[in-house]
This record gives C-alpha cells, sequence and structure tokens, in this order.
C-alpha cells in the first residue's frame, strides 16, 4: 500500500533511474515527473524520448520536460504542486529556485562515494583508476554541483574485470534502496547530514573518444582499466589493420612479455603486449559490427595471428 501522505517530484533522465522511479511509485505518492525534453535524432529525424519519461508514461504518471530549469512557468509548476520532497537521480543542475521548494528538501542519488567522483562520469573513472570499492550516496542539493551534505552511503565492491556497464548495473539495482532509506530519514527528521571534505574531492569528467584511444606504452594494468572503464560506451579503441576498433572486455595476461603494442591470436586468447606486462582481450567490435567475445571473433578469423596495433 502506497504511503500516500509523501508527495515526491522525482526527476531523472536514462535507465539507471528507472528502478528508482518504480519503486518510489509503488510506495509513494509520485505526483510529476520531470525528464529531459525529446530530442530530434538519427537520419529520419525521429523523436527520441528519454528512458524516464518512457517508463513514466508506462505508470500513467504526470510528465514535465522544462527547456530552463530557471523559467517561471516552471518554477510556478512546481510550487503548485506542493511537493514534499524532490528526487534526483541523474537528471541537470537543479537550480536553487527549484530545490529550495519542497518543506522536506531535495536530494540527489550519486554513483559514487563521495566527495570522491564529482562529475558526470563516476563510475567509469572508479574503474579507470583502478579502484577496489565504489558505491552510492545520497546528498542533499546545493547549488554547486555534487557538493552537498552527505545522507546515506553504500558500498559496492568492484571485482578485477568488471566493466562501466556491469559497475553500472549493479549500482542502478542498488539505487531503489538507497533512495527509500534516505526518503524514510528524511521523513523522520533524525538525521545528521555530514559536511564533504572538499579537500578529498576528485573530478569525474565526461568521457569523450579522444580520451579513449590506447595507448599500449603503458602498463597492462592501466590498458585494462581504461578498456573495461570505458565499456561499452564510448569505449575504448586502437588501429586494427587499418581499421578502427574498439576493445570492449579485458584482463590481465600472462605468459611471455610481447612487445609494445605486437599482438599473437592462438586459440585460447588474443594477447597484447603493453609497456609492462601484456592483456588478454575478451571482446571487441569492430567497425559496423555489433560487439562479439574472442572466441566469436576466432571462428570467423582468417587474417595473421600476429601483428602490431598502431602505436
Amino acid at each position: 500500500m502506497k504511503k500516500k501522505d509523501l508527495n515526491i517530484v522525482f526527476m531523472g533522465t536514462p535507465d539507471f533511474a528507472v528502478p528508482t522511479l518504480e519503486r518510489l511509485n509503488s510506495l509513494y505518492n509520485v505526483i510529476s515527473v520531470v525528464t529531459v525534453p525529446d530530442k530530434i535524432k538519427g537520419r529520419g529525424n525521429h523523436l527520441s524520448h528519454s528512458e524516464i519519461k518512457v517508463k513514466a508514461q508506462e505508470l500513467g504518471l504526470r510528465l514535465l520536460q522544462p527547456n530552463n530549469l530557471n523559467s517561471e512557468r516552471f518554477i510556478n509548476e512546481i510550487t503548485d504542486l506542493k511537493p514534499d520532497l524532490i528526487v534526483v537521480v541523474a537528471f541537470r543542475i537543479i537550480p536553487p529556485s527549484i530545490y529550495k521548494i519542497p518543506k522536506l528538501g531535495a536530494f540527489n542519488i550519486h554513483a559514487s562515494l563521495l566527495p570522491k567522483y564529482r562529475g558526470a562520469a563516476p563510475i567509469n573513472w572508479s574503474i579507470i583508476n583502478g579502484d577496489k570499492i565504489s558505491g552510492l550516496t545520497t546528498f542533499l542539493l546545493k547549488e554547486k554541483v555534487d557538493t552537498g551534505d552527505i545522507l546515506l552511503q553504500e558500498e559496492t565492491r568492484i571485482n578485477s574485470n568488471m566493466t562501466f556497464g556491469d559497475l553500472y548495473e549493479k549500482l542502478k539495482i542498488s539505487a531503489p534502496a538507497i533512495a527509500v532509506d534516505t526518503i524514510e530519514l528524511l521523513k523522520s527528521g533524525r538525521y545528521n547530514a555530514i559536511s564533504q571534505d572538499h579537500t578529498l574531492a576528485t573530478n569525474a569528467p565526461k568521457l569523450f573518444p579522444a580520451d579513449c584511444e590506447i595507448n599500449w606504452n603503458n602498463s597492462a594494468k592501466q590498458v585494462k582499466n581504461l578498456i573495461n572503464g570505458t565499456s561499452p560506451t564510448p569505449g575504448a579503441w586502437t588501429i586494427f589493420n587499418g581499421k578502427r576498433i574498439k576493445i570492449l572486455r579485458a584482463e590481465l595476461g600472462t605468459g611471455r612479455q610481447l612487445n609494445i603494442g605486437a599482438y599473437e591470436i592462438s586459440k585460447n586468447n588474443w594477447k597484447v603486449g603493453c609497456g609492462e606486462d601484456n592483456i588478454d582481450i575478451l571482446e571487441i567490435q569492430l567497425p559496423g559490427k555489433k560487439p562479439q567475445k574472442f572466441i566469436d571473433f576466432l571462428n570467423g578469423w582468417r587474417g595473421e595471428n600476429t601483428g602490431n596495433f598502431n602505436i
């Protein structure tokens, strides 16, 4: 049975936010969902909807898609709703004119253990940097992004060959529980939000393809972490047989040290030499093709089994 005494405005965009919206809608009164405006994409100029819009429509929830979060119209719409709470999961920067409206406040769910990894790509960077632990943080909104006082945190272990996509899914599944715990904490009024130590803050900026070119002079550990930390998107890449390919999953290799950028393909593995040690390629994506595991690539491979990647 829903707890109708609590009115929530939910703000989010990608599929990461969907399980949390579903859970909150089953427990509370979600009076409106706010997401980004539709975008025109593709050669056919088709309208693209956010995953949160699709889910909100499926659930029959009121939907708002403002172009400007500071517009008088949007501020009045949120004010008129009289929300008790605003919950934000993977959305835009919320201005004070909005987050100061609800009487219980507004909180965000962030996919890192703040103050570490403030920014757009915390999950990617945790793997790129070889961390063993990631997690979720809920915090009260402040004007400066990801700097608000911490309410709750939950740790998640990063396994050795986990990709960005793997950790993303794991944290996505964990987010609803910490959202509910945070709501109940705020509702009780018995909490002590903890100020972040800003001296420990690290940035996690958005990654672009230009950031993801593999440098085979780096150590195998660094190369593996870049590959796994950018998989499936934007994807680490290199030049293979004159074409740009993505390498989407790798592990540390064994055996004799290969030259930097040199590769050997056998029935057991695809080994590449790095500045220190080797990696084994587990999954790739050829131009215009879908991602494929090494064994599937090998079944169709008719080229040379040794060579060099572009370095």
